[in-house]
């Protein structure tokens, strides 16, 4: 008997800044920052990713958007338990018979009633069953990386809340950590400098507009320019005022030196023989913070192993929980995973 074999199964990437969903035999079919508008008064979804997103700062008092997760784990349980249950009755129907089988990346510093709180809110959702799996695991088997085989894979997970590092062998991780700096750190630190400079008041949308801009880890190049509009905190007038790329690399450089420093601090925890492996191989990069221009050379200088951005980064995880469920698929008259190393205990 085929004990996966029924209903659907789902990988869902439940990033801080974006939710990605891959479903057997259709690839990644939802892709939707993490926003979620509800109302004020009885907690009622309006609306949920870019939809809600387009809300922020612009709703009337009865609506409010809210992010359900913070730093990789879920900060509003109710609300993220209706945002998977909008997106498994969006793709599995409403009236479905059969529920489907889900399995959901979680951060490598997740506790275990962090843990808990995300298989309880997929399963009030809907889920048959629910299997946690740790995103740099996640994001290894979507770059198609030989998990399996005994050698070491050093894999960085950059999301929205946290990053993610581990060194994979053998199906399981050898050493890892998290650190709580991602995107949302880094538009956090151009507001802050925004605000010290310039006496220019911008919300985190418009700080993260300027990072996918003109942001950069390393010198361009061509040296890029952009006009930002914001209000004046001196006379609480509209202000527009012209940044520079090398600015903003400058204020990008704190949140990513907290990122190398953690992988430095994994490095010199991993065994020898599988750090010769590393320096061979190189470390695999994903996430959406991977997308940040030259972030590679960054990471590569400051920890001296050479260091690659995966094809799609941004899907990398969910195409990995995908993965990961197809070859639970295969499997028959098995009930739990065989790999417990890999879904994180």
């Amino acid at each position: 008997m085929r004990w996966f074999g029924f209903g659907t199964a789902l990988g869902i990437d439940l990033g801080t800044s974006n939710v990605l969903v891959y479903q057997h035999g259709r690839g990644i079919v939802l892709r939707e920052p993490a926003v979620v508008a509800v109302t004020r008064s009885e907690g009622k979804l309006v609306s949920i990713g870019e939809e809600a997103r387009q809300m922020l700062g612009r709703t009337p008092g009865n609506i409010q958007p809210v992010s359900p997760l913070q730093a990789g784990v879920i900060a509003n349980y109710s609300v993220a338990t209706a945002m998977l249950r909008h997106i498994i009755d969006r793709l599995c129907g409403r009236g479905r018979l059969v529920h489907p089988d889900v399995a959901i990346c979680l951060p490598c510093g997740a506790t275990g009633v962090e843990r808990r709180a995300v298989l309880d809110a997929a399963h009030d959702a809907g889920a048959r069953r629910a299997f946690p799996l740790l995103s740099p695991v996640a994001a290894a088997l979507g770059a198609k990386l030989a998990v399996t085989a005994p050698q070491g894979n050093l894999v960085v997970d950059i999301g929205g809340g946290t990053t993610d590092i581990a060194v994979i062998s053998l199906g399981g991780m050898v050493t890892g950590g998290a650190v709580r700096v991602g995107g949302q750190k880094c538009d956090e630190a151009i507001v802050r400098y925004l605000r010290r400079e310039y006496n220019l008041l911008v919300g985190e949308r418009m700080a993260e507009e300027v990072k996918l801009e003109i942001g950069s880890a390393e010198r361009l190049e061509n040296e890029l320019t952009m006009e930002v509009r914001g209000r004046d905190l001196m006379d609480g007038l509209p202000k527009t005022v012209k940044l520079r790329s090398e600015e903003i690399r400058e204020v990008l450089a704190e949140p990513l030196t907290a990122i190398s420093d953690k992988i430095r601090q994994v490095l010199e925890q991993t065994p020898p023989e599988l750090s010769a492996d590393i320096m061979e191989r190189g470390m695999t990069l994903a996430g959406g913070g991977a997308l940040l221009r030259h972030i590679e050379r960054f990471l590569s200088k400051r920890t001296n192993v050479p260091a690659r951005v995966v094809e799609d980064p941004l899907s990398c995880v969910a195409l990995g929980a995908g993965r990961y469920l197809e070859s639970l698929r295969r499997q028959e008259g098995a009930w739990e995973p065989t790999a417990p190393s890999v879904t994180g205990g």
